[in-house]
Formats: C-alpha cells, structure tokens, sequence
C-alpha cells in the first residue's frame, strides 16, 4: 500500500534527504572526475620531463612513448595507447599552469580536455575551457561548438544572443544526464572496469544490449562475444562500438550499434563508418568482411538495417543471412527485454511505495 507524506515535518526529512544523496553523488562524480584528469596531466608532465632530460631528438620521443605504452597497457589495460600517451603530453604542453583548468574541473571531464587539444588558438582554446564549465555542457556540445567555430561567430556578429539560441537548439540532445561519467567508458578504463561489464542495467538502453548479446551466443550459429563499448581510437577521434562479435562460421566480425529512437540518416552513415574502419584497423588476414547491424527500439519502425561495404553484398545475401538472426527474431528479442524492463521497473516503484 503506497503511504503518502502527511505532514511539514515529514516533507523537511524527506527533502533533507533527497539533498544528503544529491550532494553525494555530486561528490563522488566530482572526485572521480578531478582523479582522472590530473592524473593525466602529471603523466604528460612526466613524459615531458624525462623527454628534456633524455635526447633531444624525436626519434626518441616516439620510441618513448612506445616503450611506456607498451608497459602500461600490459598492467593498467588499453587507456594507455600511444596515441592516449601523447594526448596526455600535449594537454600538459597546452595547460602547464594547472590552476587555470582545475577551477573548472568539477563540470568538465577528460572527454572535453581531448577536443580542447584540437583548438590550436590559445584564446579560443582558453575561452572554450571556461565557457565549457560555467555552462555546463557536455563534451558532446563542446565537440560540436569547436567544430562550427562557435567561438569565432559570437565575436563576429552584433546579434550574439542569436547565434547563442540557435546554438542551444542544435545542441540540446547533446547535453549529459547529471551521471553521464558513471557510464563514460574512459572513466570506466581508468578504474579498471572490463568493457563488457553493466554498469546501470536500470538504464534502458543498456538492458536491451546485454539481453542481444545474450541471445546471439545462446543461438547456437557460430557467435563468440569480443567486446562491449569497444573503444576504437583513429587520428581524428575516439568511437565506442555497442557490441561486437567474431562469427566463428563465417569467419568475419558482427558489429551491433543500437539506437533508442528511430533510425536517422546519420545512424545509417556511422554504423557503415564503423564496419569501413573495423575493416581497416581490426581485420586480420583469412577474415571475411565485417558486418555491421544497426538495431532500433522502436520495434513499430525497420527494426535493423544490415551493413557490409558495397562490393560485398553478393558474399551478405548468399551465405551471411543464413547465420544472422532476422529481422522479426530480433523485434521479438527487443520487445521481450522491454516488457521485463518495465515489469522490473513497475515492481521496483510497487517495492518502494510500500
């Protein structure tokens, strides 16, 4: 039976409450943050000590670099790459003052310092830090705003309070839950955690994921699991991959990228974006081409579109589908996990009431 709040005393408990667990969370994400981010500064810091200390030469920097990613990575696991390493060097290069970031480290993470790296103008650079902070936008939004020179229109144009609501418009699905770091898989890589593990099965999302990949190794067709949120680095930007599988049978990875909603033009362009550079950076020599599969909750809508690169669609529809779950098994499997979502979800609230 649900018990309500009856009285002014009771409402000043609950409220104190609420705050207590708010200022918590707050602290804890904070902390973490604040962890992550210095900690990669005194590593640059490091690098750039030894590297005076040692030959001025480059070569000797790269075979540095490659050394030490090298031993990292065998203890600490894959958030030490060469190309990580040299981005803590340069963001130590770009802010050796540590008191000018840190004032704004309880709103920005490691996501927002790597797209700063890419701002050669120190002013804008600098700019961008502090606007970042002070309106809480999401590395999402940064990333996005560097892009569109944002910086360089407001100083432009007299009608700044235009350009700053357009640039709110676009840009509000980008910005972060309060917790968004919880599920940040760089946070997740600096305190250990594996890949594949679930850190919020409250989350949607996350649950329809975990219960795919449990169907496709319990079909029987050849699936052996590889990797969830596979971190995937290129030159340009770093991309995390929903699930990834390698096809025993077909001898070629699966690549899943699942998308709450609809599926848009821009979803349809990244999962073949996704299976272009697995084929590039992960093929080995005797596999087949990847696939990819971009799934949608919304089972009313095409529930999956099936990715492989153009010439390959002659291999894809003669032997592929026969191992691939269709598109109706799939739409079952989805609707399933959100009906169990939501009756756990529903007991939970019934539990709580009480």
């Amino acid at each position: 039976m649900k018990k309500t709040i009856e009285t002014k005393a009771d409402i000043t408990f609950l409220t104190e409450i609420k705050t207590i667990i708010r200022t918590g969370r707050n602290n804890a994400y904070s902390s973490v943050n604040s962890l992550v981010v210095m900690t990669y500064w005194q590593i640059g810091k490091r690098i750039v000590e030894h590297e005076q200390r040692g030959e001025e030469r480059a070569e000797y920097g790269i075979k540095l670099i490659k050394m030490l990613s090298e031993e990292l990575s065998k203890e600490f696991g894959k958030g030490f790459s060469e190309r990580n390493l040299r981005n803590f060097r340069k963001f130590y290069l770009l802010f050796p003052d540590n008191k000018i970031w840190q004032a704004c480290l309880p709103n920005l993470t490691w996501s927002h310092f790597s797209c700063l790296l890419r701002v050669e103008d120190e002013k804008a650079r600098l700019w961008y830090l502090k606007e970042s902070a002070k309106e809480n936008w999401s590395s999402r939004t940064l990333d996005r705003n560097i892009g569109t020179q944002y910086y360089y229109r407001l100083l432009q144009t007299p009608e700044k309070e235009k350009i700053i609501a357009e640039m709110q418009q676009k840009t509000k699905d980008l910005q972060k839950t309060p917790f968004e770091i919880i599920k940040n898989p760089v946070v997740a890589e600096f305190l250990g955690f594996r890949k594949e593990d679930s850190f919020l099965e409250d989350d949607l999302e996350s649950s329809i994921l975990s219960h795919i990949r449990d169907f496709l190794m319990e079909m029987g067709n050849g699936f052996a699991f590889v990797a969830r949120q596979q971190h995937i680095i290129t030159d340009t930007q770093d991309y995390y991959i929903d699930l990834v599988f390698y096809n025993i049978e077909l001898k070629c990875y699966v690549l899943i990228d699942l998308k709450m909603g609809t599926i848009t033009h821009q979803d349809v362009g990244q999962i073949d974006m996704y299976v272009r550079m697995y084929d590039e950076l992960k093929r080995k020599e005797g596999d087949n081409p990847t696939i990819g599969i971009l799934l949608c909750s919304e089972t009313s809508e095409d529930i999956a579109r099936y990715s492989v690169l153009h010439d390959n669609n002659r291999l894809f529809m003669s032997k592929y589908l026969t191992y691939l779950p269709t598109k109706e098994q799939l739409k079952i499997e989805i609707e399933k996990q959100k009906a169990i979502f939501a009756s756990q979800h529903e007991n939970n609230s019934e539990e709580t009431d009480k």
